[in-house]
């Protein structure tokens, strides 16, 4: 069932940390020369769990969207936040129309990028952090240790970031040939449901490749413990949470869309300039069980990094590209993404 709310880097360039970026300066320019036209005055973005989410969650809270709205001269405009659990589940809500903006990772907007022939695409990054690949079985210490007896959680098997950071883990362990090889140990289940299912030693789901905040709770229990680093696995960040939108919805509302770039810009000089606080909203948003220390960091971590820069989209295009997964394979990361953040150093 979906669930909707009517509340609607820690390293970061130095211009994130003056809260001008590219959205706030084309926002400032829209509002100066183009007079007020009719656009949306309601938005709905779905947002899934975890701590990579987090200026998403700053934006909501503190009615960012709705403020640089207001300055583009929409007026009031209505943010609704929908609750999912995985991205497929976005994907479909796009499709279906229910939605207007989905946040999820990466490999979700390539894939419906490459199915519409373009119509959707990426309006800008939210955040990456390392995603930690867990078990509870003690014969597990590398990915070449998961047998039959082995069931790895994930939040949609073959399509979500933690799917295809565990092919080209397949792929570096076993060759080219085996990137599929750890597929059928791998099970669809939303975080929460997988630190539940992690914890409970009759469960026959043994292993999480998770997401911050849920992979520190799970490591709470000395029975866990880390196979997989996915940053120390491909050495760079991987955003595996953008914003992502139809083509349509984008042509009809860019003073809109520039507003919602300069709130997740503005989300992430906050994040800098007082992290601990961020960190504090964050619990107070979703009731996370985390102390914000612990959350601060996270954010400290190689691999974080709360930007609308996007990151790691190529590295996960080539990939599915090469597992045939998608037709057509970008030449640049900018083909899937609208030109708001097309002067952005992505990758």
């Amino acid at each position: 069932m979906v669930r909707a709310s009517r509340t609607g880097s820690f390293r970061l360039g130095r211009r994130r940390l003056l809260g001008v970026g590219p959205a706030a300066l084309l926002l400032a320019g829209l509002a100066l020369v183009a007079p007020a036209r009719a656009e949306d005055a309601r938005v709905r973005i779905s947002r899934q769990p975890g701590f990579v989410y987090l200026p998403a969650v700053l934006a909501e809270q503190h009615k960012l969207i709705e403020k640089h709205a207001r300055a583009a001269g929409l007026g009031d405009v209505t943010v609704d936040w929908v609750n999912l659990t995985s991205g497929a589940a976005g994907n479909d809500a796009l499709l279906s129309g229910n939605i207007d903006i989905v946040d999820s990772g990466s490999t979700n907007m390539l894939l419906l990028n490459d199915r519409t022939r373009g119509d959707v695409k990426g309006l800008c990054g939210v955040g990456s952090t390392p995603m930690l690949l867990l078990t509870r079985d003690p014969d597990v210490k590398t990915v070449k240790d998961f047998s039959g007896k082995d069931k790895i959680a994930l939040p949609s098997v073959k399509v979500s970031s933690q799917a295809v950071l565990l092919q080209i883990a397949a792929t570096k362990a076993f060759g080219p040939e085996n990137a599929t090889k750890l597929d059928p140990l791998t099970v669809q289940l939303g975080h929460p449901d997988a630190v539940a299912a992690l914890a409970s030693p009759r469960n026959e789901v043994n292993s999480h490749f998770s997401l911050p905040p849920f992979q520190q709770r799970e490591l709470q229990d000395p029975a866990i413990h880390v196979v997989l680093n996915s940053y120390e696995l491909v050495g760079e960040p991987v955003s595996n949470a953008i914003f992502y939108a139809r083509t349509g919805w984008y042509t009809r509302n860019p003073k809109l869309a520039a507003a919602i770039v300069a709130a997740i810009d503005e989300a992430n000089a906050e994040i800098a300039r007082d992290p601990l606080q961020a960190a504090k909203d964050y619990v107070a948003a979703t009731n996370e069980k985390t102390p914000p220390e612990t959350l601060v960091a996270i954010m400290k971590e190689p691999g974080t990094n709360f930007s609308t820069t996007p990151y790691g989209i190529m590295l996960q295009a080539r990939h599915f590209y090469a597992m045939k997964t998608i037709k057509a394979e970008p030449k640049d990361w900018k083909d899937t993404f609208f030109p708001i953040v097309h002067g952005l150093p992505g990758k």
